[in-house]
């Protein structure tokens, strides 16, 4: 179903790929999606992750509703429908690498789940964004909803899961559902990661931590925090990056 493979820059792309389904996505390629997801993270090859579909035209339509019809009787595929969904929307978003998510086409539902669990959100002209549950009167997940409201607040929030109404990419920016419009959204993304990549790993998976702390309400310096500062400048690299900082300085 989706492909994850780091180039020779250090650059892991997962792409879904169920094209005659707009990438909607059954129990068994969520749980394909997050075993790329956490391969990926895993892999010190790697130093970014750029979540899009194999169709450039396409994303995520969500969860796909012939997998929803012909099992939503059956209470052991409810619960594994719902742990397969939120373990692949937690592996994107728990993962230390840097996530970016370019968007071609339809992001809805489960699809704008898993781009909301993503860091940044690069989209087309064309892509359209929805969360739908409601017209199916399935309840949308509280993680899934947690996300929405960091992305674009409260009140963004409401209208969009109250309504289940698609809105264009322009909105999408203007709300903050995504963070940039580009006419190829996969060549902006290789180009954020190739930034992130000349950065610091540690720093981000920490700033990723702190982010997700945050997140949970978490707003103080702890034990943790503080050792991981403190420990920062004794880490491998620190004095390279540091001589490297002075000398472009001088």
């Amino acid at each position: 179903m989706s492909i994850a493979r780091a180039d020779a820059g250090g650059i892991a792309t997962i792409a879904i790929d169920r094209p005659l389904r707009k990438n909607a996505l059954r129990l068994q390629d969520w749980k394909a999606l997050t075993e790329c997801a956490a391969r990926a993270d895993a892999d010190e090859a790697v130093r970014a992750i750029i979540l899009t579909a194999k169709n450039p035209q396409l994303f995520c339509a969500g969860a796909d509703i012939a997998d929803i019809a012909a099992n939503h009787q059956d209470a052991a595929w409810r619960t594994g429908n719902y742990a397969a969904v939120r373990a692949c929307n937690r592996a994107l978003w728990e993962a230390d690498k840097p996530v970016i998510a370019a968007i071609g086409g339809d992001c809805i539902g489960g699809g704008c789940g898993l781009a909301l669990a993503c860091d940044l959100r690069i989209a087309a002209p064309g892509a359209r964004f929805g969360v739908t549950p409601a017209r199916l009167g399935i309840a949308y997940a509280r993680f899934d909803t947690s996300l929405l409201v960091a992305a674009v607040g409260d009140a963004q929030a409401r209208r969009l899961l109250l309504t289940a109404a698609l809105i264009d990419a322009e909105e999408a920016y203007r709300i903050g559902l995504i963070h940039e419009i580009a006419a190829d959204p996969m060549a902006r993304a290789r180009a954020f990661a190739i930034q992130m990549m000349a950065l610091s790993p540690h720093s981000i998976a920490v700033s990723k931590r702190h982010l997700r702390a945050i997140a949970r309400g978490v707003v103080d310096d702890d034990t943790e925090s503080r050792a991981l500062f403190t420990e920062s400048f004794a880490r491998d690299g620190f004095s390279e990056r540091l001589e490297r900082f002075l000398s472009r300085k001088n």
